[in-house]
Order: structure tokens, then C-alpha cells, then sequence
């Protein structure tokens, strides 16, 4: 079945792709939820003129995340957590405690973008992968230290 992506859904693809999902998936889920549409041949040609006439846009956004990615940089965030002598932490770091370290340092990041590469549930240091545009993907660095 091939649907029409009406937002960014994690796993499937991103806003206006067309993409083949099975049946169950986009009739019971995809469509009830408002994230896709059946890719009809008049939805079709409408996502293809959506899509030509927000080209430009397209590349601002894309301009303003690779921005993002390069003023981030090769920042090394600090995030505390509580920890017993083991040095394994009570509960595990989360994808809000990163994004709430980001924008402490001035960048506004939302945490549904942000995955880690490992679950975090020690000391140490760990790298996870912020997606902020389709083709902008940028690792950061970040020490879990104890509180």
C-alpha cells in the first residue's frame, strides 16, 4: 500500500515522501493519526506541486540546520546524574536531559530529534546523533558525570 506522508514519522520517512507500508500499518495507524494519506493520483500530483513550489523553502530550512550543525560543532556537554560507587547511574540519561543541555548552551534542539547510538546507564562518555533536517545529521558529545 503506498501513502503519502503527511509529517516525519520515525522509521517510515519523512513530510510528503510517497512510501509502501503494509496495509494494517497505514489504514489502522498512518491515516487515524493524520500522518499520511493514500497516494492517490490526484494526492500525487498535489504533493508534486506542494513539493516544486516549496523547493526554495526547502533549501532555507536545510541551510538553517546545517547552521545549526556547524555552530554546534565539536561541543562536549556535561550532563550530571546521580550515580553509586559502581559508577552506575539511578536510571538512565535521557534524550530531554540532552536537549536541555543544548539549550543551555544557547541551541534549541528538540529531544524527539535526538538518538542515542547505546542505552546511557553509566559514567562516561557517549555520542548520540541529532537529526535536524533529512540530510542533516549531526554527532554530539556528551560526559555523564556524577552529581
Amino acid at each position: 500500500m503506498e501513502v503519502i506522508l503527511k509529517d516525519d514519522v520515525k522509521g517510515v520517512g519523512y513530510k510528503n515522501d510517497i512510501v509502501t507500508v503494509k496495509p494494517g500499518f497505514g489504514r489502522n495507524y498512518l491515516i487515524p493519526q493524520g500522518l499520511a494519506e493514500m497516494a492517490t493520483p490526484s494526492a500525487r500530483k498535489v504533493v508534486a506541486e506542494n513539493t516544486r513550489q516549496a523547493a526554495h523553502k526547502a533549501e532555507k530550512v536545510q541551510k538553517d540546520a546545517q547552521d545549526l550543525a556547524n555552530r554546534i560543532g565539536d561541543t562536549l556537554l556535561e550532563i550530571p546524574a546521580k550515580a553509586g560507587e559502581s559508577g552506575k547511574i539511578f536510571g538512565a540519561v535521557t534524550t530531554l536531559q540532552v536537549s536541555e543541555a543544548l539549550k543551555a548552551l544557547g541551541y534549541e534542539v528538540d529531544r524527539k530529534r535526538i538518538d542515542f547510538d547505546q542505552e546511557v546507564k553509566s559514567l562516561g562518555e557517549y555520542t548520540a546523533t541529532i537529526n535536524l533536517h533529512k540530510e542533516v545529521k549531526h554527532q554530539v558529545r556528551f560526559n555523564v558525570v556524577a552529581a
